[in-house]
């Protein structure tokens, strides 16, 4: 895709059109999935979905996955005692996930595992069923955390809510 056609995707990306697809309702049933995900595991998992860049960071050439790092540092999800925190990242205008997982769960899991989960997520959302994308991530996720770290007594570490941007 051309930058041009991207600016102008971010520029007119309606809020509303996030509200509708990211409801009060939505948010909550993600947050709830979280909550109990994590109870299967001692891994931390948040969830940041933001409509659009703002046109200096789209005329930088910013990517989703440069945001979404950014995000991760941002949001200290790489401050977990066990390293194994994990974003999923929505970049809503361009409906792009990004997974940036830290350094412990990410040596165990690898690079491939994390974009098959992106892309079976994308898939989701280019069938307008976000909810279903971001759970399905969620749960893929957890499997994995569950698998290299499931000792449950680990407290939570990290906020369960979703972020919108």
């Amino acid at each position: 895709m051309s930058k041009f056609k991207r600016i102008l995707r971010h520029l007119f990306s309606s809020p509303l059109s996030l509200r509708r697809h990211f409801s009060t309702q939505v948010l909550k049933k993600i947050e709830q999935k979280i909550g109990e995900n994590e109870k299967t595991h001692a891994g931390q998992i948040r969830f940041v979905v933001e409509n659009d860049l703002h046109i200096l960071s789209l005329l930088r050439g910013v990517t989703s996955r440069q945001r979404a790092i950014e995000l991760f540092s941002s949001l200290r999800i790489w401050d977990t005692e066990h390293n194994n925190g994990v974003l999923i990242y929505l970049l809503f205008a361009d409906h792009s996930v990004e997974i940036v997982a830290d350094r412990g769960i990410h040596a165990i899991v690898g690079d491939g595992q994390w974009q098959a989960i992106c892309r079976e997520m994308e898939s989701q959302f280019r069938q307008q069923d976000f909810e279903a994308g971001v759970i399905l991530g969620i749960d893929k996720i957890g499997t994995f955390l569950a698998q290299h770290y499931p000792d449950q007594a680990i407290r939570n570490e990290l906020p369960d809510a979703p972020v919108v941007l």
